[in-house]
């Protein structure tokens, strides 16, 4: 297990060397327009734009011999060795500071969104793949179909519409209309961000079901299920302790992925519901042309991606015994 987790460790190295090329080559050589300029601003002064050419670099080419002379190896350089995502354009702020100070709210939607799909999928899957045919497992279904095809968006739209302090027609709960920190108002902030956990988890929750059963009905012809009842285990030991350990694999396969990639921003839920995320960060980033910011989100959704699929696969020999590295 210790030489795995070396290899994959090692393997995340490699990953975001090359996923830091492939952002290199897309905000700083593609880009038609000139990074100087946006940094300056439209009105500057051909020497100010000149100016700032130089400072971040700009004046250099890409890749020069000797390798110290060239963009790329200063990118290099702050990134991996001083952890530098550069500076905004629009905010005249260190992207790095700029992500960090919403790290912590993306990760409350992020995980608070987690928690309620997996408490409706488990029992919803579960109770599913027990009632096979029947006609709530038809109604569950079609259901969570419902739900897989509404668009983030538009049911965040539709949840404030009905919901909504001001301008909901239901009101359930006061405070649900704007975010507020947990160091605040725990109680404000719980309620602010409920109807946002419900809006995201509920395409998540949907697939997570469905995939579950799935895998139940495929897990429940085995033959140690069989060998499992005939030693006279109770039928809620069997489903528990044999089937649903057997039929999660796939479903951690797919959380470690999903976490990662809220992690990194959960755009359209913090759009609609002016969550100051990274999501919403980078979405005011992409709007204003703020390269370095939309550079340093896309790493750190790549970061976050590689190190929960690494976790996933260090589960898998717990959730499996099967599973050996």
């Amino acid at each position: 297990m210790l030489a795995y987790i070396v290899r994959r460790l090692l393997w995340m190295v490699v990953l975001l060397l090359a996923i830091s090329t492939i952002t290199f080559v897309i905000f700083f050589v593609l880009p038609s327009d000139d990074p100087a300029l946006r940094r300056a601003g439209s009105r500057a002064s051909p020497e100010r734009v000149e100016a700032v050419r130089r400072q971040l670099g700009l004046d250099k080419p890409v890749i020069a011999l000797p390798w110290k002379d060239s963009q790329m190896r200063r990118y290099y350089d702050d990134l991996f060795l001083h952890g530098d995502l550069g500076r905004s354009y629009t905010n005249n702020a260190e992207v790095k500071d700029l992500i960090t100070t919403r790290l912590p709210t993306t990760i409350q939607l992020a995980v608070g969104a987690m928690v309620v799909w997996l408490l409706i999928a488990f029992p919803v899957g579960i109770l599913s793949a027990l009632k096979r045919r029947s006609l709530a497992d038809r109604a569950v279904m079609g259901v969570t179909l419902i739900a897989i095809s509404a668009p983030v968006f538009w049911l965040g739209l539709v949840a404030l519409y009905l919901f909504d302090e001001t301008l909901g027609r239901f009101p359930l709960l006061p405070g649900v209309d704007s975010y507020v920190p947990f160091k605040d108002d725990p109680a404000q902030w719980f309620q602010s961000l409920l109807l946002p956990w419900f809006v995201l988890a509920a395409s998540f929750a949907a697939i997570y079901a469905r995939l579950l059963r799935s895998n139940l009905l495929e897990v429940m012809n085995e033959d140690y299920i069989r060998t499992a009842r005939a030693k006279g285990l109770r039928e809620r030991q069997v489903v528990m302790k044999h089937e649903v350990r057997s039929a999660v694999t796939p479903v951690v396969t797919i959380l470690g992925i999903d976490l990662g990639v809220l992690l990194g921003g959960a755009i359209l839920t913090e759009s609609v519901f002016n969550i100051p995320g990274i999501g919403r960060l980078a979405y005011n980033a992409i709007s204003r042309g703020d390269l370095p910011t939309i550079q340093g989100t896309v790493l750190f959704a790549a970061f976050f991606i590689i190190v929960l699929n690494l976790l996933v696969d260090i589960a898998y020999s717990f959730l499996d015994p099967r599973v050996r590295y």
